[in-house]
Formats: C-alpha cells, sequence, structure tokens
C-alpha cells in the first residue's frame, strides 16, 4: 500500500474534480490517499481531507503550478518524501504532468519501482539562518531574499562570503538563489540561468544603488551571510513569503541544507528545453539569424 497526499491550489476551478477522480482511484486500488485540510475546507472535499502530516505520505501531489509545488516543498519541511507536479496553468519549471495524465502515472509510480518508467530529480534546498532581534530557521527550494521594507527607499545591506566581509550595497535588496532558483527571481534582477543540477549559491543584488551590479555564482561550501546595516529595517522572504522584519544588526545566514527536494519525473528531463518553450525561442539557424560561418 502507497500513502499518497495531495496539495492543491486555491483558486484553480478544476482541482476538486481532479483530486477527488485520484483519491477515489488510489483507494479503490488499496492505497492510502488524502488532501491536506487546509486545502479541502477551500475546494469542498472535507470527506476527503485529512490532518495527517506530509512527511508520513510515500508521494505528494501538487495541483498548480510552480507557486503549489514550491508551498509542497515548504509544507514537506524537509521531509524526503518525492513530490508530483501536476500543472494546472502555464507551463511551469518544476511541474512535470497534465491534468489528464494523472491516474495513469499514478498507476506507474505506485506500482513499479523507481526507475520502472520513472526517475527522481533531486535538487538543492537552501539552508537559512537568522540570529538578532529576529530568530529563525528556514529552507527554501529557489531563493532567500532580504528586501526593503519601505518604499521608495534603499536598505543598506552587507554581504560577507565564507566568513570574510566582500561589500556593502546600497539596494532594494539581495537574493541568495539555488540553481532551481536561477529562474525565478534572481533572472528578473537580471541572474544568470543556471542548471538545476548544478551545486552553487547565486548572490543577486536587487536595483542596486552601485556600479557593481553582477550576480556572484558561488561554491556551496562558501557560505554566504547578510547583515542588516544602515538604519532601515528589512523584510525576509522565503520562496515568496515574508516570514520575518528585520531590524539593523540581524544577520541572515545562507548555505546549502543537509536536506534535498525530489520530484517525479516520467519522461527525459531537459531543463533547457523547458527554458526554450518558456521562452519562446526559436532555431535561428537558417532563419535569417547569424549561424555557423557567419559574418
Amino acid at each position: 500500500m502507497t500513502a499518497v497526499a495531495f496539495v492543491a491550489h486555491h483558486e484553480q476551478d478544476q482541482v476538486a474534480g481532479i483530486a477527488r477522480a485520484a483519491i477515489e482511484w488510489l483507494r479503490a486500488e488499496g492505497h492510502e490517499a488524502w488532501i491536506v485540510a487546509e486545502d479541502a475546507a477551500v475546494h469542498g472535499l472535507d470527506a476527503l481531507g485529512a490532518t495527517a502530516p506530509l512527511g508520513a505520505a510515500d508521494l505528494v501531489v501538487s495541483l498548480g503550478g510552480d507557486g503549489t509545488t514550491l508551498r509542497t516543498v515548504g509544507l514537506l519541511d524537509g521531509a524526503a518524501v518525492p513530490v508530483l507536479g501536476v500543472n494546472l496553468g502555464l507551463l511551469g519549471y518544476l511541474t512535470e504532468i497534465e491534468a489528464p495524465e494523472l491516474i495513469s502515472v499514478l498507476a506507474r509510480v505506485v506500482m513499479e519501482p523507481e526507475s520502472g518508467g520513472w526517475h527522481l530529480d533531486v535538487r538543492m534546498l537552501l539552508s537559512i539562518d537568522v540570529r538578532g532581534s529576529a530568530t529563525g530557521s528556514w529552507r527554501a527550494l529557489n531563493e532567500v531574499v532580504v528586501e526593503k521594507h519601505q518604499a521608495g527607499h534603499t536598505i543598506h545591506l552587507l554581504a560577507r562570503i565564507a566568513g570574510e566581509p566582500f561589500t556593502g550595497y546600497a539596494a532594494d535588496g539581495l537574493i541568495v538563489a539555488t540553481p532551481t532558483g536561477s529562474t525565478a527571481y534572481s533572472l528578473s534582477a537580471r541572474g544568470p540561468v543556471v542548471s538545476p543540477h548544478h551545486r552553487a549559491l547565486l548572490l543577486t543584488p536587487v536595483s542596486p544603488h552601485m556600479l557593481f551590479d553582477r550576480t556572484l555564482v558561488l561554491d556551496p561550501r562558501e557560505v554566504v551571510e547578510i547583515e542588516v546595516a544602515g538604519f532601515r529595517d528589512a523584510e525576509l522572504a522565503v520562496d515568496g513569503r515574508v516570514v520575518a522584519t528585520l531590524t539593523p544588526g540581524d544577520v541572515v545566514t545562507c548555505r546549502p541544507a543537509e536536506q534535498t527536494a525530489s520530484f517525479v519525473r516520467v519522461r527525459p528531463y531537459h531543463f533547457h528545453q523547458i527554458l526554450k518553450a518558456k521562452f519562446g525561442l526559436t532555431d535561428r539557424i537558417g532563419g535569417g539569424g547569424a549561424g555557423p560561418g557567419a559574418s
């Protein structure tokens, strides 16, 4: 018997029917299945909901898009449970299948061992620790951001790398991203695109008021510390969710987490092809572009 939990987008109308059909099929096949209680209440599926922790599942199905997948990873809180992402919106980087494929893919995953037509795609997580007036620990799949608290004002941040001061930033914020997060907020701040299977830390300034505006791509062993300097407060956001208010003197420490996130893949995963589709890139050779040998 396999235990399968579901996490669902709260504003997608089709979620209720998809979740109900999948859960009822799994139960009829002798498996345990439920949707997290909060999502069950939103979609009128209370009879199928449960408060069991996601870590008790063997597989978690994320119904939505990349945002729902990030929420799913956050709810797992480091538990080593693979995630199957079902795309209900635009093309996503993290989701794997479309809704009509769900039951057939579930049949493969719950009945066949790994490598029996599917495999796991393992991703680095970021570990975040804060000391000072705000204390706490979090994990991120995409990024952590220390950003301005008040509109119209820059904040001053001191970055340390591997225990040594690097430089002070006057900016709207600083992003520490994983390779998976290189296509999220860091990309919109002009950061590089990095293969999600690479291991690195990306330090990207947001709208810096200084000549140095480049992303640093760091070895994962080079721990990054960000100290709130100056006199203005800042906000701490983890995977797009504000989790704390920081005051001057607070320090945010970022390093690779011991835990990882795993995603079920049922077909070869080619990140560059997803990137190509996401940005509408085309093969330009012979189509007016500068191909090999062009001058």
